[in-house]
């Protein structure tokens, strides 16, 4: 069977736990954006990280193979939609941790009105409802490219898929706002 790989962690954990600013940035993130834990917001951080560092040494670097890697970013993150097609490298450090948190399906899910909630969007991917392209995708966390945020959709036997589902019927009436009138109230 051979030796299995070790499993190790994908992202870093804050260097202090107890900073009263982090943590209650990070209590904003939690609520915003529907996440289980906090180690959803470590792990998004990890990758703004991850291209920052890679950013910061490719700025740096001159050669032909630094050249190279600098256009594979620039493809990767605006294939992502984190920056514009005429984007540069200077434009990688000055990303978010929102920029990140609103390409997750989760999230998109939410803003697409095909959920009431965030936390109602994560149960709907993780229990296989929902598909980007032709692909059911289980992982709240997977970054929607571009060209795939408008195939988002329910998958076809789901019974969510059907429009008189009673969820989706709640749905459509709270995206529908009512027309505000403008009663005036004489009070004597």
């Amino acid at each position: 069977m051979g030796a299995p790989k070790k499993q190790r962690r994908k992202y870093s954990t804050p260097v202090h736990p107890w900073q009263k600013a982090r943590m209650g940035e990070e209590a904003v993130l939690l609520k915003e954006y529907g996440f289980k834990n906090k180690r959803e917001i470590h792990k998004m951080m990890s990758i703004l990280k991850g291209f920052a560092d890679q950013a910061k040494n490719l700025i740096t670097s001159k050669t032909k193979q630094a050249e190279k890697e600098r256009i594979a970013l620039l493809n990767k993150l605006s294939n992502l939609g984190l920056i514009t097609k005429t984007g540069n490298v200077d434009d990688v450090l000055d990303l978010s941790i929102n920029d990140i948190m609103d390409r997750r399906l989760q999230t998109l899910v939410y803003k697409k009105a095909m959920t009431r909630s965030m936390k109602q969007a994560r149960q709907l991917i993780v229990h296989e409802h929902i598909t980007v392209g032709n692909k059911k995708i289980t992982s709240p966390s997977y970054l929607v490219p571009v060209e795939d945020e408008q195939s988002i959709s329910f998958v076809a036997n789901s019974k969510l898929a059907d429009s008189e589902h009673p969820e989706r019927a709640v749905i459509v009436k709270k995206t529908k706002k009512p027309k505000k009138t403008s009663k005036r109230f004489n009070r004597k």
